[in-house]
């Protein structure tokens, strides 16, 4: 059996375009930015009144997060921009660009603070419990609010996870100062401040993980796991007129926007008939796998390589129709 003919000037495209795809908007990200700034002058000057390690990490952490976010916020400016003739999907993917540089700088502080902690482990010193338990919980409220105010932003770009993320970790360490300071107050317990910092450090590491694997995968243009190809074949092949499918592709462009390519066989039929097949798999894949971004090659499984389909596109052309076989 000979190869399927391909139907000339059926390379059909169904596009919708959204590239915000429910990132946070960046007044919320310039407010989370002031916020966190806020937190960060707060906890070093009550860490070091108070000696306390786990509060000037803390600040030390939450101090990188203003750059981080700042980093975010222009990531957000920069991923609403339209698509160009050389960016020819847009800009989304600075979104996970900047969610990647933004935990591998999370990394660095907390690597630093596990450091400074092993070292007060070493050479302890007993801070000032109550100006530690005050300071953390005056950070912790800012930290719950901004919170709340990125997370009611609607659905997520990996961009605004990051940002999340940082927020989460800065009221995961001040809870735990929090904690530590009114435990410290009560028994002296040195060793208490250092203990706090690696165990924020390990919850921190944790989501870092997470951030960083699933921007690897969209990097790499895998497969999301919501839309995998057996399931996406299979539901294009149910559509009436469709033979089959083949060189099937499907990858992320950035958080929230997918798109799909193939090859797809249809039965012998004119081109106006095959854009209601172009349609029907269109609606499939918006509805079943959210995918807004299809490219198919129509082709047809009957065709000799001479003939044409009939087609009557606009009402210039219609008297330019070619009849088929004549």
């Amino acid at each position: 059996m000979e190869g399927p003919a391909r139907v000339s000037g059926a390379h059909a495209h169904g596009h919708d375009h959204d590239h915000d795809h429910g990132a946070v908007g960046t007044g919320r990200l310039k407010i989370a930015l002031a916020a966190t700034a806020a937190i960060a002058v707060l906890e070093l000057a009550g860490g070091i009144v108070a000696n306390s390690l786990a509060l000037m990490s803390d600040a030390a952490h939450v101090t990188m997060d203003v750059v981080a976010l700042a980093i975010a916020v222009a990531a957000a400016i920069q991923a609403s921009r339209p698509a160009n003739e050389r960016q020819t999907y847009g800009f989304a993917r600075l979104e996970i660009l900047a969610g990647l540089g933004n935990s591998a700088l999370l990394l660095a502080v907390t690597i630093l603070i596990v450091i400074a902690a092993v070292h007060r482990f070493a050479h302890p010193e007993t801070p000032g419990g109550g100006l530690m338990l005050v300071v953390a919980a005056i950070g912790f409220a800012v930290n719950v609010a901004t919170g709340m105010m990125l997370f009611s932003g609607g659905r997520h770009s990996l961009n605004s996870r990051a940002a999340m993320l940082h927020i989460a970790g800065d009221a995961l360490g001040a809870i735990a100062v929090v904690i530590g300071g009114a435990i410290i107050a009560l028994t002296g317990a040195a060793w208490i401040d250092p203990a706090l910092s690696i165990f924020v450090s390990v919850i921190i590491v944790i989501g870092i993980v997470a951030v960083v694997r699933d921007g690897t995968v969209v990097l790499l243009e895998s497969t999301p796991s919501h839309a995998a190809l057996p399931l996406v074949r299979a539901r294009i092949q149910d559509c009436e007129g469709v033979v089959a499918v083949h060189d099937l592709h499907v990858w992320t462009i950035g958080t929230g926007s997918h798109a799909l390519s193939a090859h797809v066989v249809l039965e012998d039929r004119q081109i106006s008939e095959a854009t209601s097949v172009l349609r029907r798999i269109n609606e499939a894949m918006h509805d079943d796998f959210d995918i807004d971004h299809v490219t198919l090659q129509m082709e047809c499984e009957s065709c000799g390589d001479d003939d044409k389909i009939i087609c009557m596109p606009t009402p210039r052309s219609r008297e330019q129709v070619s009849a088929s076989g004549t």
